[in-house]
């Protein structure tokens, strides 16, 4: 069952499942943050990476990468467990149904903009869209938690960090800079966006009393799970702006 049509909780299979959707437009590294991700995380906690793409190797449809989380308390009492479910919407112009259609339940956004001068009305152009699908969904943006990454900061002719700071500073969204194809900010962005929709969803719904667990130990607790030896707080440190406290607000 779901409640109130958003995340998804089977009480019956004892399983709560998030759903993230990386969205940005083509080619702005998506798929190479969710293969970075895939990499960086153990192979106990993560499911197989599905991805379907064309010959010029752009995501026709989805890519989804399910890791699974359990508190050691939950084991003992019986509590539920948490899947995270994270898939990325294909870039294309002509592929608006589909990513509407990815788009559809989903629990929190990354949107993944292409650091370089040339993108960056592809990257308006893209969150335009992502603007009018929670429209048709009848969603707006800030009902849904959201973080914005910056990929390709590896490569020149890119926005200064001094533009993207000044950038965040004039948005509401938590803002990340990322090398994906390096493994640079894929977790801190992954981490930043659990964190804001766990911040949304926990208030609404109690979802850690579900879990078995603290709210607050939620983050360290997905961070071991999946293999991580990094203090989370460093990994939310890097975020250049935005509010990562602050998020989803109906």
């Amino acid at each position: 069952m779901a409640i109130r049509g958003v995340v998804q909780v089977n009480f019956g299979g004892r399983e709560i499942a998030l759903k993230l959707v990386y969205y940005g437009p083509a080619l702005s590294g998506k798929t190479t943050n969710l293969k970075a991700l895939h990499q960086l995380t153990s192979e106990a906690s993560r499911g197989r990476l599905m991805t379907l793409e064309t010959r010029d190797d752009r995501t026709l449809f989805f890519d989804m990468l399910p890791l699974t989380l359990r508190a050691e308390a939950a084991r003992a009492t019986g509590g539920m467990t948490l899947r995270i479910k994270v898939f990325t919407v294909p870039g294309q112009v002509l592929h608006a149904s589909t990513r509407r259609l990815v788009l559809q339940g989903a629990d929190g956004v990354a949107f993944i903009a292409d650091s370089q001068l040339s993108e960056t009305e592809h990257n308006a152009a893209s969150f335009l869209d992502l603007r009018q699908n929670l429209k048709d969904l009848g969603l707006t943006l800030k009902q849904l938690p959201v973080v914005i990454q910056f990929n390709k900061r590896d490569l020149d002719r890119v926005r200064s960090d001094e533009e993207i700071s000044a950038l965040a500073t004039r948005g509401r969204e938590a803002v990340f800079k990322a090398s994906a194809v390096q493994g640079k900010g894929v977790l801190e962005t992954f981490f930043g966006l659990l964190h804001v929709t766990w911040l949304k969803l926990d208030g609404e719904h109690s979802l850690a009393k579900m879990l078995g667990i603290e709210s607050k130990a939620l983050l360290p607790l997905a961070a071991k799970q999946l293999g991580l030896s990094t203090d989370v707080r460093t990994l939310l440190s890097s975020c250049v702006g935005g509010a990562l406290d602050r998020q989803g607000a109906a």
